[in-house]
């Protein structure tokens, strides 16, 4: 006699898995890493290699002390540890990169449960928690491809140089466009995180609604704060972490509504948050804090825009037809 297995929807069935869209992700990251691989030397795999080590170790501890089915396996603790790599500079010491990735793991993923569980995107916390408590070394950037010739240059980010009024010494757009600049050392190479982006979603990994809404309504108040000047607006796109938190972190699955008209509304929230800290803020860069806000803000997103079931009434009509009888 068969059995009837009776479970919550939704009933898809999909041969797409949690380690099979992991792996997706860390494909469209790998051209940003060899990017900045060439462009701030080989101490990038060293910061790489301590976030993504102490992301899977720490997510393996936490698992075993909590008495949790292991996880490491899925590769989200990952592609948390090279996400967290890509928001730092590439001078950053070791063990405040190692605090970052436990941070992100411990406390914001398994503490709440584990994947998909987290209400806000682990990496950005670990940066958030990083540039708070070691701002002078989160802020510490070197001239690219200084490396070559052994030198250690510390330079101004574009962000950075605009907020000052020194636009004479921006990079060119070309060097802006293949991150020949100062940056967190995966955010620079605009180019490489387009790649990594357009790969997602050929696959499907992503939706195009979020970056696209999150990009595009960002770009639309830095045009007119520029006075429709593109070029201001060419360099406010790829000066800081916008294309990697509209691509790689605003998309995060756990962290950002379902649904089509939340999407939209969370995008463009992000969008215009980045910009007002960007024009208003004491801080040049406003990407991190934006999709935390809205990440915060996603369960009450999905509440007013996830349809209603067929067939439902309303809370207020049926305690007035209670009332009634």
């Amino acid at each position: 006699m068969s059995k009837l297995t009776i479970s919550a929807s939704p009933h898809v069935k999909s041969k797409t898995s949690s380690t099979g869209i992991m792996l997706d992700v860390v494909i469209a990251l790998a051209p940003s890493l060899i990017a900045a691989v060439f462009i701030f030397g080989y101490r990038v795999l060293a910061v790489t290699a301590t976030t993504v080590l102490t992301a899977v170790a720490a997510e393996y501890l936490s698992r075993k002390a909590m008495k949790r089915h292991n996880t490491i396996g899925d590769l989200s603790a990952v592609v948390t540890g090279v996400l967290l790599a890509f928001n730092l500079p590439v001078t950053i010491p070791l063990w405040m990169a190692a605090i970052g990735s436990v941070i992100a793991i411990v406390i914001v993923k398994q503490m709440f449960g584990g994947i998909g569980q987290n209400f806000v995107n682990p990496a950005l916390i670990g940066r958030i928690v990083l540039l708070s408590s070691f701002s002078t070394d989160m802020t510490n950037w070197v001239k690219p491809l200084a490396w070559r010739a052994g030198d250690a240059v510390t330079t101004a980010s574009p962000l950075a140089l605009m907020a000052a009024g020194q636009n004479d010494q921006l990079p060119g757009l070309a060097d802006m466009l293949l991150g020949v600049r100062a940056g967190c050392l995966g955010e620079t190479c605009a180019l490489a995180l387009i790649i990594g982006g357009v790969y997602l979603m050929i696959r499907k990994v992503i939706s195009p609604v979020i970056p696209f809404v999150y990009i595009g309504t960002f770009s639309v108040i830095m045009l007119i704060a520029g006075k429709g000047d593109f070029t201001y607006l060419a360099y406010q796109i790829m000066g800081g972490g916008l294309l990697l938190g509209a691509f790689f972190m605003a998309t995060d699955y756990a962290t950002c509504p379902i649904n089509f008209k939340g999407k939209i509304i969370y995008a463009i929230g992000c969008g215009l948050l980045t910009a007002v800290i960007r024009l208003f803020g004491s801080l040049p860069e406003g990407v991190s804090f934006s999709i935390i806000l809205m990440n915060i803000l996603t369960p009450h997103i999905e509440s007013i825009t996830t349809p209603k079931p067929f067939g439902a009434v309303k809370e207020k009509k049926q305690k007035k037809e209670a009332a009634e009888q």
